[in-house]
């Protein structure tokens, strides 16, 4: 009885995990699936400090880049800015931002990028920023 069993677990387990018995051939011609992108993560809705702005988007790796697709909101008649502050694998950093008025949305891509976070402000480039989030 209990080699039914032990047959039957190790049975089990090879079904689990794709190596049932078929023949040899088959599985060495099982499609192999490669993923172009990773680490991809969605983000936000992270506000200025007084709620007049807020930005969100998504970010992923491809191709030795880091890519951010982020959208920006803001209902008044001044501007809403994100910022963009990373630390590259080689231990340098750098920022920058994009200003909007009303919605905006546009897609940026930097390579050998290690960390990567994100704040909103309104009003200006340096006034009433929210905190900053990590979003890489």
């Amino acid at each position: 009885m209990r080699k039914i069993f032990a047959a039957a677990a190790i049975a089990g387990s090879l079904a689990a995990t794709g190596l049932a018995l078929a023949p040899a051939s088959a599985q060495a011609s099982a499609p192999v699936t490669v993923q172009a992108a990773s680490s991809a993560g969605n983000w936000g809705k992270y506000y200025s400090s007084n709620k007049k702005a807020y930005t969100y988007g998504k970010t992923w790796k491809a191709g030795g880049k880091v890519y951010t697709k982020w959208y920006g909101k803001e209902f008044t008649a001044k501007r809403g800015y994100v910022w963009f502050r990373y630390e590259f694998k080689n231990g340098g950093t750098g920022k920058h931002f994009y200003g909007w008025n009303g919605s905006h949305q546009h897609t940026w891509s930097k390579k050998n990028i290690k960390k990567l976070w994100t704040y909103t402000c309104w009003g200006g480039a340096f006034k009433y920023c929210g905190s900053a989030h990590r979003i890489y």
